[in-house]
């Protein structure tokens, strides 16, 4: 008797990148993922959003020279996962609002508006993680919320 192993029940997307701790890694970053998100058909706001802060703060605040960060985004069920890692695991961010005439400081704020859920994780020294989950949406046909587009089924009562 053969037996099949069990499926999962949705499908896992991911797609990594390494860039230099550069402005133009930043922005390498977004217009990555934009791509990335267009090819599995997800909604491009406000993840790109969150992309852009986070690479703006690796290269900012968790740039040490010569050392790449790294950008992952992975979808499980309904959520995107966007994870940003850089090798300054010591300068953990600060997600205190900056006073209202300051020209900088507003990247977490924003990214706290946009995401379900942010936070931090430790890595192998010296590096941490800084991520952002965003739910997407239950659309007829999206193959990442598990609904196939059907037509909902009739039950007798």
């Amino acid at each position: 008797m053969t037996q099949k192993s069990p499926e999962l029940a949705s499908r896992v997307r991911n797609f990594s990148v390494q860039l230099s701790p550069t402005p133009r890694g930043a922005r390498l970053a977004r217009l990555l993922a934009t791509e990335q998100l267009r090819s599995w058909g997800l909604p491009l706001d406000p993840a790109a959003h969150i992309v852009a802060e986070l690479a703006a703060n690796a290269v900012t605040h968790g740039r040490v020279p010569g050392r790449d960060f790294l950008l992952l985004l992975y979808v499980v069920g309904g959520t995107l996962r966007i994870e940003v890692t850089d090798t300054c695991g010591d300068r953990l961010p600060d997600p205190q609002s900056p006073t209202p005439d300051a020209e900088s400081g507003r990247g977490l704020t924003i990214v706290e508006a946009l995401a379900d859920r942010w936070g931090t994780s430790p890595g192998l020294p010296p590096r941490k993680t800084v991520w952002a989950e965003v739910a997407l949406s239950p659309e007829p046909g999206n193959p990442f919320t598990g609904d196939t587009g059907g037509l909902p089924q009739r039950t007798n009562r």
